[in-house]
């Protein structure tokens, strides 16, 4: 079986946007496939585990502290999959990482991931780093973050041609 553990989307059931709409349909499509089990994680005011669409989703209780919030998810949703493939000793994991928030700490957690035997997937958001919502300093920090995601990927899945395009030049 294999196994795939989900980080970057608000979580599902939920209609918040375009990654949790692709995790949705995408646990839904193989919600009765043997050799597949998706592990995604939720953000929340409280911890703990439930099924959907025969997915196992774990709760990641994040303190509202502003900006800094997603990325504080993304690095406690990552430390938590890395807990549970380590603890139920699940052989040859992908860890699928929706945005690149978590780019100053992907280092070390790619030599993380594969001393678990495990692979690390990223889906950039591309120009997130451009967009008007966020002050310099922010943009700045996205930038290089992705910058890092991409450098320490094993594999990158685009989601358009233009987001590959961007990030192959």
């Amino acid at each position: 079986m294999q196994h795939v553990f989900i980080i970057g989307s608000k979580g599902i059931p939920g209609a918040y946007g375009g990654y949790e709409t692709f995790v949705d349909k995408l646990t839904e499509y193989h919600k009765n496939n043997p050799n597949i089990k998706y592990h995604v994680a939720c953000k929340s005011n409280e911890n703990g585990d439930f099924e959907y669409h025969n997915a196992r989703c774990f709760k990641i209780k994040v303190p509202n502290i502003g900006a800094a919030q997603a990325i504080y998810y993304d690095v406690l949703a990552l430390r938590r999959c890395c807990s549970y493939i380590k603890k139920n000793h699940i052989e040859k994991p992908i860890i699928y990482i929706l945005a690149c928030r978590i780019g100053p700490f992907a280092g070390h957690f790619i030599k993380l991931v594969h001393g678990l035997g495990g692979r690390l997937y990223v889906n950039p958001d591309g120009h997130e780093w451009k967009r008007a919502k966020w002050s310099l300093p922010v943009r700045k920090y996205w930038k290089i973050s992705e910058r890092l995601m991409v450098k320490h990927a094993d594999l990158l899945i685009c989601d358009s041609k233009n987001i590959q395009q961007y990030i192959e030049h």
